[in-house]
């Protein structure tokens, strides 16, 4: 059976003028890829001249009132369970470790702040931040060491990964949820002071002008950042 037999009489008339090969190809191509493919990565892969955006975006329409949903992640495209019908997938789904609080809070930060310390998460949290709260987030491969800040001691920064965008869903690191956002989810007490601002989150790959790239080995160096080895 075809699998565009099925679909709405609606949906019939919006890909009439649309070449159902390329829309079989790109479809083919998310169905296949066990990660989420770009817009550059799928071009690469189909005849030139193709006008994959608009196939995107009409397998995105198609698929809308589906079971499954062709979404945008970090940038790039895959399917996904419905969101309404994710409660059937709950029995096929590993219980995950549940992160401490101050792991937590942790992420929050060096999503929000990167790229940031140790130091600087410290800091803003108001209290030390153990290295082993930093191997845990660093073993989810959410977060990632940029580089070092160009200050004494020369502290490892920290950021986020595409795998934290995928992870929750997120196409743009700028789609975190602002100061109202967070208010209207409890999250933030609604008489914080008006001098309170949720910083504009900014993930950009490149190393700002306060950071050096990481050296050969350095990975294992944070130890070095921490006398005390808390």
């Amino acid at each position: 059976m075809d699998l565009y037999e099925d679909v709405p009489d609606e949906m019939h008339e919006r890909t009439a003028g649309t070449d159902l090969s390329g829309l079989r190809m790109v479809e083919a191509l998310l169905f296949a890829s066990a990660d989420p493919l770009s817009l550059e990565e799928l071009t690469l892969r189909l005849p030139d001249n193709t006008d994959v955006l608009g196939l995107l975006e009409e397998l995105q329409r198609m698929y809308a009132p589906r079971g499954v949903n062709l979404v945008r992640v970090a940038g790039k495209w895959c399917f996904r369970t419905a969101e309404d019908l994710a409660f059937l997938m709950q029995r096929n789904v590993e219980e995950q470790r549940k992160l401490s609080r101050a792991a937590l809070e942790t992420l929050a930060i060096i999503a929000y702040h990167q790229p940031v310390t140790r130091a600087e998460i410290e800091e803003i949290r108001g209290v030390s931040t153990s290295k082993g709260t930093l191997d845990v987030l660093l073993e989810t491969t959410w977060i990632r060491m940029r580089g070092r800040r160009r200050t004494p001691g020369r502290p490892v920064t920290y950021g986020t990964t595409e795998q934290f965008m995928v992870h929750f869903g997120l196409d743009s690191i700028k789609d975190l949820p602002g100061l109202e956002e967070l208010k209207g989810a409890g999250l933030l007490d609604s008489a914080v002071p008006a001098s309170f601002l949720v910083p504009t989150p900014n993930d950009d790959s490149a190393l700002t002008e306060e950071e050096d790239p990481l050296e050969d080995g350095s990975l294992f160096d944070e130890d070095a950042d921490d006398p005390a080895g808390a």
